[in-house]
């Protein structure tokens, strides 16, 4: 069976069924971005998206295990499979030299449901200006291992929220995001501030403006990370166990 190449954004949405994973692989097919449909398979080939060159799978594992190996030569050995966490599983028993898969969360809000998540509420919650050196500093303390950082190539605009004193106590990225998703990044809340609903408040925030704009908004989060999860469920967001793995050549 021969592989089709997908070569607009709205041709992957379509292949997939329009799944919020691969439409924001897909990246609005922005330049060096790849992909290819082979039966009900899709995968979405993305360089340097969230800090990794990655290769996005859907469909029936045998398939998709058609599909990634008609793309590997085409791509560098520097490209890593994420897709739901059974397939990849799945794939690392198919495809020799694939690495273990490393589990975490993707979380979406679906076409058009963040619209819903309303609006920051009273306090000093909105989009930075100037501000890279003291979200660089909160990070620092509060997330080290934090994926967007303030320029980073992606991370487009950093949303915060400041004390009574002018103190930026909670911050989170637009980063990464496509004109069919807005994908949230780089969550983060002072120590000191911890417990009061400042990581609520900004990401409601970032959610409502994301939406607006791209109609639908996605981030990913570690699976133990049970607290950050509570918060994204109410405030609309549905989980999927998702894997990431090396993938030989």
């Amino acid at each position: 069976m021969k592989g089709v190449q997908l070569r607009a954004a709205e041709e992957v949405a379509a292949a997939c069924d329009d799944d919020t994973l691969l439409v924001w692989a897909a990246q609005g097919m922005r330049g060096g971005v790849r992909a290819w449909a082979l039966g009900e398979a899709v995968a979405v080939a993305s360089p340097a998206l969230n800090r990794r060159d990655r290769l996005t799978v859907r469909g029936d594992a045998a398939q998709v295990a058609a599909v990634v190996g008609l793309a590997l030569p085409e791509l560098g050995p520097s490209y890593r499979l994420l897709g739901d966490r059974e397939l990849i599983v799945e794939l690392g028993e198919r495809l020799p030299g694939t690495g273990p898969a490393r589990p975490f969360e993707w979380m979406d809000t679906g076409p058009n449901a963040a619209r819903d998540a309303g609006g920051a509420g009273p306090g000093r919650v909105g989009w930075l200006e100037g501000a890279d050196e003291e979200v660089g500093v909160l990070l620092a303390g509060a997330s080290p291992s934090s994926w967007a950082v303030p320029g980073l190539p992606g991370v487009r605009r950093w949303a915060g929220l400041r004390a009574a004193d002018g103190e930026l106590v909670a911050t989170a990225a637009d980063a990464w995001s496509c004109p069919q998703v807005g994908f949230v990044a780089g969550v983060a809340t002072a120590a000191a501030h911890r417990g009061r609903g400042c990581a609520r408040r900004v990401c409601r925030f970032a959610f409502a403006a994301l939406a607006a704009e791209h109609g639908r908004v996605a981030l990913m989060v570690d699976t133990d990370n049970r607290a950050a999860i509570g918060v994204y469920e109410r405030l609309g967001m549905r989980g999927r166990p998702v894997a990431a793995a090396t993938v030989g050549q």
